[in-house]
Order: structure tokens, then sequence, then C-alpha cells
């Protein structure tokens, strides 16, 4: 009777420490990586849609200065306006929306700088001493003219920079040879948009019908209209050009130089032809002239 109780008290510590054993296992097998922390991400406001914050919902801008995707904000500019980073962004550190592709890090005086799109990200710090707004606050939107929120899906940015025609001639905002920043359209990466001169309102008069000329000024296909909190929706819309969608401004078509060769910064366009025929797409250009009766536009040259 002893010897069987002995047996079969070793029998159940040896079930017990199996089942412990195992358990113990199972359990350290469901044990889940902690989630990874997102660095950027997208909040939303009642007046401003979609627009880029930081991991802990602080908004984050662009300054159209930084035309060229280089730092234009140093010295007391920093005090409101500090640079933000980061880090090594990867796909699980961006939020819902975001394409890790429109990411990059440059390097700023020994730090580092996240830009999106090409253009640098800062915070907004009201008093000019480094301390940024509260998460959720977007005060610094449209500061200067030159200063807005990041969104997403721009289809007009504004760039503040030097205007430098093909013929290697810097020129003012009157078209006269000298240095000046004008403000000017680009797409949401900085690529550098035209009017032409020749052209009426929502009529496109150089675009040739079979699109052969259009490699010489590519139109702005699209029909996404979110612009800077400084332009008036409104003012935009599309007109037709052989079944594709032109953007327009105050009747006036939206163009690329195809010379700019896709730089963004690049605004060689100013001189093509003779100066000032294409100038760039600027916010108090006048309406665009009433077409001419019987003008069907199309196939106009430089």
């Amino acid at each position: 009777m002893k010897r069987s109780f002995i047996i079969l008290t070793m029998t159940l510590g040896l079930f017990i420490s199996t089942f412990v054993y195992f358990s113990c296992k199972k359990s350290d097998n469901s044990t889940t990586a902690p989630s990874p922390v997102i660095h950027v991400k997208l909040a939303t406001s009642a007046s401003l849609g979609q627009y880029l914050v930081d991991k802990n919902g602080v908004t984050l801008y662009f300054f159209s200065d930084d035309y060229l995707g280089r730092v234009s904000c140093t010295g007391g500019c920093l005090g409101y306006w500090p640079p933000f980073y980061g880090g090594v962004l990867t796909k699980d550190s961006i939020g819902t929306g975001l394409n890790i592709a429109d990411f990059d890090n440059i390097n700023v005086g020994g730090s580092v700088q996240t830009r999106y799109k090409g253009w640098p990200l800062y915070y907004y710090a009201p008093k000019g001493d480094g301390v940024v707004e509260a998460a959720g606050i977007i005060s610094g939107d449209g500061a200067s003219g030159v200063w807005f929120v990041a969104k997403p899906n721009y289809s007009i940015m504004l760039a503040s920079g030097q205007l430098k025609g093909l013929d290697g001639n810097d020129y003012t905002s009157s078209y006269t040879v000298g240095v000046g920043n004008t403000v000017y359209f680009t797409d949401p990466y900085g690529l550098t948009l035209y009017t032409y001169a020749k052209d009426s309102f929502k009529v496109n008069e150089f675009t040739s019908a079979n699109f052969s000329n259009n490699a010489a000024w590519p139109i702005y296909d699209t029909t996404l209209i979110v612009v800077p909190s400084i332009l008036s929706a409104s003012n935009f819309t599309t007109t037709t050009v052989d079944g594709y969608k032109q953007l327009t401004y105050n009747g006036w078509p939206l163009y690329y130089f195809g010379q700019d060769n896709k730089v963004r910064g690049s605004n060689k366009g100013v001189s093509a032809g003779s100066v000032g025929r294409w100038p760039v797409a600027v916010k108090n250009i006048a309406a665009a002239p009433t077409p001419k009766s019987g003008n069907s536009g199309g196939g106009g040259g430089y």
C-alpha cells in the first residue's frame, strides 16, 4: 500500500511538472512584440482638412522659401520655427494615409531634419523661444504668407524664390532683370507652374489637338483643388484639353515648362520665347480675358 502511494505521488508530480513546463512554453511563444511608435501621422481640422502632426499631435509646417528643397530658416528664425526630425522613418512608423516614399531626411549644419515631398518640416513656437504650440493648435498657418500647415494632398503650393530664366538672367516679379524673391505657384513637389499670356478665360491657346507640343509646355493635368489657406479654392477650376483636364486659376490654364526638367525650384520658362510671355502663376494675377469669338484654342507657339 505504501509503495503504491509513493508511485502515485511520483506520477502525479511528473504530470504537474510537465503541465507547468508546457504551459510556460506556450505562454512564452504567445508574447507579442510592442507596437512600433508612429512618429508622423495625420490629424484633421474642420477648417483645413487633413494635415501632418508628430507622434504627440503637434502640427507640422512647410516654408515657401524652401522651394529648392533646402532649409532656409536659420538663426533667429529657428526660435519661431524649430525643425522637426522624425528619426529613421519606415512604413511602420508613419500613420495611415501617408506614403513612406514621400519622406526623407537631410543634414542641416550638423543636425538632421525630416522632409515631406521635398519640403523640410517645422514646428511653430509663437513666442520665438522654441516652445512649440500645443497639440491640435494650427496658429502658424498662413504666417507672413509663406508658412503653411503641411498637408498630404495639396494640388498647389507656394514657392518664394528667385526667378532665373532660360537665358541665365535673374528676374524680378515685374520681369525686369534683377534680384528678389517672387511668390508663385508650384505643384505639391515644388515644380513651377506657369500661365501663357496668349490664353483666354479657360481656353488653352497653346496645346495642339494631338498634344504634339505638350512636351514643351505640359499641361497641369489634375482635378484636385487643395490649396494653401491664403488662396481661395473657388478661383481654381478646370478646362478640358482634348479629353484631359487642365487646372486653371482665375481662368488661366496652368502649365509646366519642359526644360525645367522636373527640377524643383527651376523656373527657366519666364524668359522662354520672350520675357514675360510665360509668367509664373501668382496669386494676384488678373482674370484671364474673355475668349475671342470663334476661337477654339490650341496650336500656339512660344
